[in-house]
């Protein structure tokens, strides 16, 4: 699908939806892209998001949905946390494939040696986040990225 944005792609992909009368696909879609939407218009004035926005939508609307699925597993109420679960395997569909932690733990270690910052230990956390936050951006939950970065900087 070359040439579409990633908003026109979900715009295209809802309406193959509620014709298939898909509608977990369709819901989950809806939610998307009403939250898309109203980052549209936030700000002071309405924009339109670009694709790196619209995958930060996804990437929080995603980490919502495994959330709410945890809580409600917890509480015993599996019929909503497989709704929830349901949803979460929708929105992933968009997002780039996610690094698995032995991936995050070389990019982390990649960061650290380039910003030399090793010595510094926990107080280089704000630095080397930052080196990583746009290079790990939509690919990883940035609680796992901090985490690992701390376990390297305190280790």
């Amino acid at each position: 699908m070359a040439g579409m944005t990633l908003k026109e792609r979900l715009r295209s992909d809802l309406t193959t939806a509620i014709k298939a009368r898909d509608e977990v696909r369709s819901s989950t879609l809806r939610m998307v892209l009403t939250a898309v939407t109203n980052a549209e218009v936030a700000g002071k004035e309405h924009r339109e998001l670009t694709d790196e926005d619209v995958l930060g939508v996804l990437t929080s609307e995603g980490k919502k949905r495994r959330e709410a699925a945890e809580a409600f597993a917890d509480a015993g109420r599996d019929e909503q946390a497989a709704k929830e679960r349901a949803e979460s395997a929708v929105i992933s569909e968009y997002l780039p494939e996610q690094l698995t932690p032995a991936e995050i733990e070389v990019l982390v270690t990649e960061a650290i040696d380039e910003l030399g910052v090793r010595a510094e230990g926990p107080r280089a956390m704000g630095k080397v986040m930052g080196v990583l936050t746009p290079r790990t951006k939509g690919r990883a939950d940035g609680g796992a990225v901090a985490g690992e970065v701390r376990r390297q900087l305190v280790g």
